[in-house]
């Protein structure tokens, strides 16, 4: 079977609110808003809004797990519109540290305990 799947790591489906900026090419605030994630994997998030998000913008996202916040970036792989009328952008993340990739692990193993891999 044939497959234009590109992604290395498995996603888990998770839905939790995080609180998202946008970045220009020159690092200034374009956008600020909430959104929820859909599903997350080693390497990125989809990410659910109201309102779309620019491909071109640098994406800096704050999450929770229990009592710590991280912050992480990421690039806009793709967006698209639902039927609902809310966006889903997928999100690659960018300039991951160990310290970044502990917390998305250990985040990815809460989550898989409540869902499923998709």
């Amino acid at each position: 079977m044939v497959t234009d799947e590109k992604r290395i790591a498995p996603r888990i489906e998770s839905s939790n609110l995080l609180s998202y900026v946008c970045l220009d090419e020159n690092n200034h605030e374009m956008m600020q808003g909430m959104g929820r994630t859909l599903n997350v994997s080693e390497g990125g998030i989809l990410l659910e809004t109201h309102v779309p998000i620019d491909p071109h913008h640098i994406v800096s996202l704050t999450i929770a797990l229990e009592n710590d916040l991280m912050d992480l970036k990421g690039k806009i792989a793709y967006s698209r519109k639902r039927e609902d009328g809310k966006f889903e952008s997928g999100i690659e993340f960018m300039e991951m540290d160990e310290e970044k990739r502990r917390f998305i692990r250990q985040y990815i193993l809460i989550f898989r305990g409540q869902e499923n891999i998709i």
